[in-house]
C-alpha cells in the first residue's frame, strides 16, 4: 500500500440508503444545523462503510483533536492551521503567519503519538476570511454531492478539504477511484487546483 501525492490543476455509493444519508449530512453540516439523532444516524451509517479499520477511525479523531489543542495553545497566532487525519496520516491546511510557525506545526503534529507521516500545505499568509471560509465550505459540498451521484464510485472512501479553493483529497482508493475523483473535482465550480494525497488500494 502506497502513500502518494498528486496536483490536478483546473482548466454512488453502493446503497442508497447510504446516498440518502451522505447527502442529508453534506446539507445540514452546510447549513450549520445538525440535529444530534441525524448525526449520529449518519456517523454510524458512514463508520460502517469506511475503509479504515475502526482503530484508525478513532486514531485519527484523536489526533485531530489533540492536533488542534497543540496548535491553540503553542502557536496562538497560527490559529488558522487546519489538521485532518486520514489513517493515521496527517494533512496540514490553512494559513500561518510565518514559515517557522509552519514549520513548528508540522514538528509537534509529526511527534503526536500514531501519527504515520505528515503533508504540510500550510500557505503563509493572513487567515483566511469569512467569505473563503463560507465558499470553502460550499465547494466541498458540492464535491461530496458530485461523488455520491457517480455510479460505482464509493464516496465514503473520500476525505474532502478545501482550503482557498483548492480541493485537497484523501482517501483508501484504487487508483481507477483516484483518478475519477480528481477529474470530477477539477471541473466543479469554484475549484482552483485539485490535490491528492492517497494511500492506493489493489485494483
Amino acid at each position: 500500500m502506497a502513500l502518494t501525492v498528486s496536483q490536478l490543476s483546473v482548466p454512488r455509493p453502493r446503497r442508497r440508503a447510504l446516498a440518502s444519508a451522505g447527502l442529508l449530512a453534506v446539507g445540514l453540516l452546510a447549513s450549520g444545523c445538525v440535529p444530534l439523532a441525524i448525526t449520529g444516524i449518519t456517523a454510524g451509517a458512514l463508520a460502517v462503510a469506511d475503509r479504515r479499520t475502526l482503530g484508525a477511525q478513532t486514531d485519527d479523531q484523536a489526533i485531530e483533536l489533540k492536533a488542534t489543542t497543540l496548535i491553540s495553545e503553542n502557536l496562538p497566532a497560527a490559529k488558522g492551521i487546519s489538521t485532518t487525519s486520514f489513517n493515521r496520516k496527517v494533512l496540514l491546511t490553512g494559513q500561518a503567519p510565518d514559515a517557522a510557525s509552519k514549520a513548528r506545526a508540522q514538528e509537534m503534529i509529526g511527534a503526536l503519538p500514531n501519527v504515520r507521516s505528515v503533508h504540510n500545505e500550510i500557505v503563509i499568509g493572513p487567515r483566511a476570511s469569512l467569505g473563503t471560509i463560507s465558499s470553502d465550505a460550499a465547494i466541498t459540498a458540492r464535491v461530496r454531492a458530485a461523488f455520491v451521484g457517480e455510479r460505482d464510485l464509493p464516496s465514503e472512501a473520500f476525505k474532502v478539504v478545501t482550503e482557498s479553493g483548492v480541493v485537497y483529497l484523501m482517501g483508501l482508493v484504487t487508483r481507477a477511484e483516484a483518478d475519477r475523483a480528481s477529474k470530477i473535482v477539477s471541473r466543479i465550480s469554484g475549484v482552483t487546483r485539485v490535490v491528492t494525497v492517497f494511500e492506493y488500494l489493489p485494483g
